[in-house]
Formats: C-alpha cells, structure tokens, sequence
C-alpha cells in the first residue's frame, strides 16, 4: 500500500511539472508569435525576399514589434509579405511607411524591418499595405568587393612594373632619372640661368647710374609716378561718383516715403 501511493505520489509530480512546463512553453511561443495581446497585420511587396521565412521578426527602429505570418508568390516578379505586429505600435507606423529585408547581423537571420514615415500622415490601417525598399543583395556586395580586389590586383601589377622598368633604366623617365650626364646638363643649364638672371640686375643698376642714360630712367620713373597717380584719381572719382548716386538714391527713395506718408495722411482727412 505504501508503496503504491509512492508510486502515485511521484507519478503526479511529474505529470504536474510536466504540464508547468507545457504552459510556459506555450505562453513564449504565443508571446512570440503575438498569439497573447491585441495585433494588427499590414502587408508588403517585394521584387524578392532574400531568403525571409515565415516567423521572422518585424523590427521598427531597433525594437521586434511582430513578425511575418505570410509569404505568398503572386506572380515571376512579386511576393506579398505579411506581418503581424502589436497593435501598442500602430500609432507609429504611417502609410508612407516602408518596408526593407536585412540580416541580424552579417550571417544571421532575415529581419524585415519598418522604417518610419512622416509624422504628419494617417496611421496605417489593419490589413493596410506599405511600400517596400528593396535592399542590397549579398552576391551585389560580393560582387563589388571582387570588383574591387581586382582593380587593386591590375594596379599593384602596374606599379610592379613601373618599379622594374625604373630599376633596369628602361624608359624615357627612367633614363632621365639615371643617366648622370643629363642630370649635370640639367644642374648647369639652371645654374646659367641664375646667373644670368643676376647679372642682367647688375647690369641694369649699373645703367641707372651712367650720366648718359640717367635721364632716360628718370623719364620712364616719371611716366610710372604719372600712370599711378592717374589710377588713385580714377578710383577716387569712381567711389565718389558711386557716393553721389547712393546719396541720390536715398534721397529720391525719402521724397517717395514723405509724398506716401503725406497721401496717406490726406486720405484720413
């Protein structure tokens, strides 16, 4: 007898921990489902949906607000996505809202997630629809990362044989770059003409002071103080005649603002 009731006693702890467990699994998976609390769905057209499943998760600025319940082909170039989301955040969601297929993380699952509209548009609706972006493929980003690999690869190759090119003196660049005796011609030849730069200001110094060209600098000074000093008079009387005709146009602008004034008060009168 006693053992019997053992027997029994054990067999509805495990039956009562077994159905403990049954609820709380049922209640996650509803919490996660949005089986428990109050919903609306919405849906969305793709070109394609990357690989997304039913019972992904929904996202709306970072946070999971629902998830897809519906994948259906309608013809070759679109798919309608249905989403369940908590109705606590419809109020959010506008009808200029959209929607866009991304990875959590760069090898994890398919999220879709909601990107926000204008704040001044209506809420969506239940069963309402909004338009889609179609994201970036991984095979699109695979593909410009080869691209760019690629380019680095016939760039460096280039570059290699430029430096070989260079070190084996091949190459007009390369022989100037090389070649000793060109680099001294090119050394002398500036050397000359610095040299002769300087001496061609000597030269004319030393011309300033002779007695018999003296006067043929000072005539050529005195046209170059002359051409200055027209200049400065021709740039003041341009800001002058600039000040009189702003001055002219102040004035003119008061005589239409007295003569208003003085129509305006006649008017009352």
């Amino acid at each position: 007898m006693d053992k019997q009731s053992g027997y029994t006693w054990k067999l509805g702890m495990f039956v009562t921990i077994g159905l403990l467990l049954f609820i709380m699994a049922i209640y996650f998976i509803g919490k996660q489902k949005n089986l428990f609390g109050s919903t609306f769905r919405i849906t969305s057209s793709f070109k394609t949906v990357s690989g997304l499943e039913i019972g992904n998760n929904v996202r709306f600025s970072g946070i999971n607000i629902g998830t897809v319940d519906e994948i259906q082909l309608v013809n070759d170039s679109t798919v309608v996505v249905g989403m369940v989301i908590k109705d606590d955040v419809r109020e959010f969601i506008k009808t200029d809202a959209k929607a866009s297929i991304g990875s959590d993380g760069l090898m994890g699952d398919k999220v879709l997630t909601i990107t926000p509209g204008v704040k001044s548009q209506k809420e969506i609706e239940n069963n309402g629809q909004i338009a889609s972006i179609n994201g970036i493929e991984m095979n699109d980003i695979m593909k410009s990362v080869k691209k760019s690999v690629d380019n680095v690869g016939v760039i460096s190759e280039e570059l290699a044989i430029f430096s070989h090119s260079m070190n084996n003196g091949n190459g007009a660049l390369a022989r100037l770059v090389r070649d000793d005796k060109m680099a001294n011609s090119v050394s002398n030849t500036l050397s000359n003409l610095e040299m002769g730069t300087k001496g061609f200001s000597e030269n004319m110094e030393a011309a300033k002071s002779n007695f018999l060209l003296r006067g043929f600098f000072k005539k050529k000074e005195k046209e170059k103080e002359a051409k200055k000093e027209e200049r400065k008079e021709q740039k003041e009387k341009a800001e002058k005649e600039k000040e009189e005709k702003e001055k002219k146009a102040k004035e003119e602008k008061q005589k239409e603002e007295d003569a208003k004034k003085a129509e305006s008060e006649k008017e009352k009168k």
